[in-house]
């Protein structure tokens, strides 16, 4: 008999966190139903593999998906998806700010009728300025994208199995999993909860790996980098239209106040140059993921699955 629910956890370096949450994990979980904890191991390079092992070698409900390598969170979240059994999908991130008991509410609109549940963050316990990031980017992200992502959420939720189905028929290789789950559809409902902050080690997202998440999420589901690309052109286009009529009526009515020089010339090519090459750069970021997607790589490499049958 498939699960009722599968429990996809990504998790990289998370060692000191791995008991607590499997035990806080397991007992919600028991409330529920049959279910099954696929733990996806991200390349961790502390103990957190071999602390998961022992909770697989007692029980048979805690599955292993052991990447070759670090292959990144989203990836992550899309082999667990890939390789669930049950009815619905809870995606919970490994550090235990997403709380497991949290899921019994997932789980209640989920029977609801509900087939895309997202846990929308009614306070959350993390610094000003991810919170003051996280804020914006939401807010960017919902004027600028093809897509209604709902604000204050993030990767914790719960898929009904249709979802899933049509998450699996998408294989594209830069992942942006909440934009994928606005974008497909389906009935949405949301439960609020308190995100807690992290009991124990570090976090796995510094302030480079959020940028490049938000750009992604940007990249993935909007062309408007490249809409402003346009904008910026025709910008400058008519600032240098309007300098051009400047300097002819200076040069023509107020011959002794032209100043004589290259300053002007020096100004220009730095200020068009700069547009050319941003312009390039949202160009080529575009480009870059043509020919990521035409390479035909995998998204992953799997080292070893542990409980699979």
């Amino acid at each position: 008999m498939n699960p009722l629910i599968s429990l996809v956890i990504p998790i990289f370096n998370e060692e000191e966190n791995i008991r607590e949450l499997h035990e806080r994990s397991k007992k919600t979980l028991e409330k529920i139903g049959p279910h099954e904890i696929i733990f996806v191991n991200d390349g961790s390079r502390d103990k957190t593999f071999e602390k998961i092992l022992e909770l697989a070698d007692k029980d048979k409900g805690v599955k292993i998906i052991d990447f070759s390598r670090n292959f990144g969170h989203q990836t992550a979240i899309t082999a667990g998806i890939d390789n669930s059994q049950g009815e619905a999908v809870v995606i919970m991130d490994g550090d235990l700010q997403d709380t497991p008991e949290t899921m019994l509410e997932l789980v209640k609109k989920w029977k609801e009728g509900y087939e895309v549940v997202y846990a929308k963050r009614r306070t959350r316990k993390d610094s000003f300025f991810k919170r003051a990031t996280a804020y914006a980017f939401y807010r960017i992200i919902k004027k600028i994208a093809n897509i209604d992502i709902t604000e204050d959420t993030g990767d914790f939720c719960l898929l009904d199995k249709k979802v899933i189905d049509a998450l699996k028929r998408m294989k594209e290789r830069s992942r942006f999993v909440r934009g994928l789950t606005s974008w497909v559809g389906f009935k949405k409902g949301v439960i609020l909860f308190d995100r807690e902050e992290r009991k124990r080690g570090n976090t796995s997202y510094p302030l480079k790996k959020m940028l490049k998440f938000a750009y992604d999420g940007i990249t993935s589901f909007s062309y408007f980098p490249l809409k402003m690309a346009t904008y910026l052109g025709v910008s400058s286009a008519f600032m240098g239209f309007i300098w051009g009529i400047y300097a002819i009526y200076q040069k023509i009515y107020n011959p002794e106040t032209t100043v004589q020089g290259w300053t002007t010339v020096v100004v220009a090519i730095f200020f068009l140059g700069g547009i050319q090459l941003i312009v390039l750069g949202m160009i080529g970021e575009y480009v870059g993921r043509i020919y990521t997607e035409a390479q035909n790589r995998p998204p992953y490499i799997v080292r070893q699955k542990i409980n699979f049958d």
